[in-house]
């Protein structure tokens, strides 16, 4: 039987390469629309080894939000300018030009 975890994995599995979701975007895709903080919660299990992108997943500024292991700050940033995401000065991603929204289209 399939769990919510399973749901929000198989999500952002669909977030393609050089775009990224917001935790609250991925919660609503998953018809959990107050559940940003679960989608955190979801990532935060991974293994090291796992095949879902959660590097692609930031919050609603558009910046990555900190986590407990060290140096998973900057693999996230590293890992999205590999996939041509650009940052400005402040830290921030361009939601309106890097957004993806579920969209099949996109």
């Amino acid at each position: 039987m399939a769990t919510i975890y399973d749901a929000i994995y198989d999500m952002v599995r669909r977030i393609p390469s050089g775009r990224v979701a917001t935790y609250g975007l991925i919660a609503q895709l998953v018809d959990r629309p107050r559940g940003a903080r679960q989608v955190g919660y979801a990532l935060g299990k991974l293994c090291q080894d796992s095949d879902v992108p959660w590097h692609r997943v930031v919050n609603a500024q558009g910046r990555i939000s900190p986590r407990g292991l060290y140096g998973s700050d900057d693999l996230q940033r590293l890992l999205l300018e590999s996939e041509h995401v650009e940052f400005d000065q402040d830290g921030r991603i361009d939601l309106k030009r890097y957004l993806w929204t579920g969209r099949a289209s996109q």
